[in-house]
């Protein structure tokens, strides 16, 4: 039985704290308890960089595939919650699309025309939310670009991507899941029918059933999971960038100077405060790690905002720091057979929003009556992203 007298810092844990400001608290946890059992969590945190690559890369020991992973219960089997073989059934079908060259042949071009005319519509206005006029938006219109969706406008998209979230929100939290996510996963399975059954074309949704390797079901499931995935975490990325370098003169003079740096500024970012701040997985036996003993079955959630901050790899790590030479070994899209397929889109989403923000929005800086900073237990991004910029006045 696991008791707080063992894991005081853990016990001590509040959500709260870890939706609001976790890093101090991480840090506490890295430093004396770095696989701590969390009650608030139902589970063991893991926060010291070099522990959570060894759960993330130990798909044997420490597994999605568990009938409480709630995004399964919602959207069925996918490449998100199975492992092993299966994992590369459904993962193979769609991995060659989302290669870095792929992504730049396939993409490069919507990518930037889609960033300009968003910026280009707030231009005029001299002040904007951008996560809500930017940066979702973005996100949301690669994402039915890239499923090459039938039928399906991005405001559709959006619209069932909110309410499948909405459902296995309500599943992590113990809830009924609200019917919306079932009808909305619905409209999104007749989506992806009506792509299929056009056949052809760019979308790897055909291809993937074209393929025969995924049944249709399947193929649905994943197009849920890239759907979610596409969304949520690049929006994220793009309004932490933007709020990093906004919210530090000195490093946005750096990349005005030299645009090449955007890259470091987005993998810095990533490092510093992770969109995705955590990754379950389910332990298949019983295990010891840094010091805990941990159950089969035990629930081992990986602090990725833990492991970008040890200290062990990231000199200063409290520190945002363009010119950091190793910030490429963040974790920010996970490790191991799941690192995130859309890493290399999404980067180039948030690469393309950031240089079309700061090239056209002169004097671009944060709104002083609206200050923010990232918050969520899970998903982290500033609830608003308020900014302001020059609008030259018409003679």
């Amino acid at each position: 039985m696991v008791t707080a007298r063992r894991f005081p810092l853990g016990s001590a844990t509040t959500l709260t704290e870890l939706a609001d400001d976790p890093h101090p608290r991480l840090a506490l946890l890295r430093a004396h308890e770095p696989v701590s059992w969390v009650p608030v969590l139902g589970g063991w945190l893991v926060t010291r960089r070099d522990l959570a690559l060894r759960v993330m890369r130990d798909a044997a020991t420490f597994t999605v595939d568990d009938p409480r992973f709630s995004t399964a219960q919602v959207v069925g089997p996918s490449m998100l919650s199975v492992e092993g073989a299966e994992h590369k059934r459904h993962r193979a079908p769609f991995a060659d699309p989302f290669r870095a060259q792929d992504v730049r042949d396939r993409f490069a071009g919507f990518v930037a025309r889609e960033a300009a005319r968003l910026v280009e519509v707030i231009r005029p206005r001299g002040s904007a939310e951008l996560r809500r006029a930017v940066a979702g938006p973005l996100a949301v219109a690669v994402v039915a670009e890239s499923l090459g969706l039938a039928g399906a406008p991005a405001e559709a998209v959006l619209a069932w991507y909110d309410a499948i979230v909405s459902a296995v929100s309500d599943i992590t939290a113990g809830l009924p899941a609200n019917p919306a996510g079932a009808a909305a996963f619905d409209q999104l399975r007749g989506s992806v029918e009506a792509t299929v059954a056009a056949g052809g074309g760019t979308s790897p949704l055909a291809a993937a059933a074209e393929s025969e390797r995924l049944t249709l079901p399947e193929v649905v499931a994943n197009a849920a999971v890239l759907m979610f995935g596409g969304i949520e975490t690049t929006e994220g990325m793009i309004a932490n960038v933007v709020l990093h370098l906004l919210a530090h003169p000195g490093q946005l003079a750096l990349v005005r100077a030299d645009p090449d740096l955007v890259d470091a500024a987005i993998e810095e970012s990533l490092r510093l405060e992770p969109a995705a701040a955590n990754v379950d997985r389910y332990a298949t036996a019983d295990v010891t790690i840094g010091g805990a003993d941990v159950r089969r079955g035990d629930l081992v959630v990986v602090s990725l905002s833990g492991a970008n901050r040890d200290p062990e790899t990231f000199r200063d790590p409290d520190v945002f720091d363009l010119r950091r030479g190793n910030s490429r070994l963040q974790l920010a899209f996970a490790h191991g057979p799941h690192f995130c397929l859309g890493a290399h889109l999404a980067r180039l989403e948030t690469r393309a929003c950031l240089l079309a923000l700061l090239d056209r929005l002169p004097g671009l800086r944060l709104d002083p009556d609206s200050p923010t900073a990232p918050r969520g237990l899970v998903f982290r991004k500033p609830p608003a992203l308020r900014v302001r910029w020059d609008v030259p006045v018409r003679r």
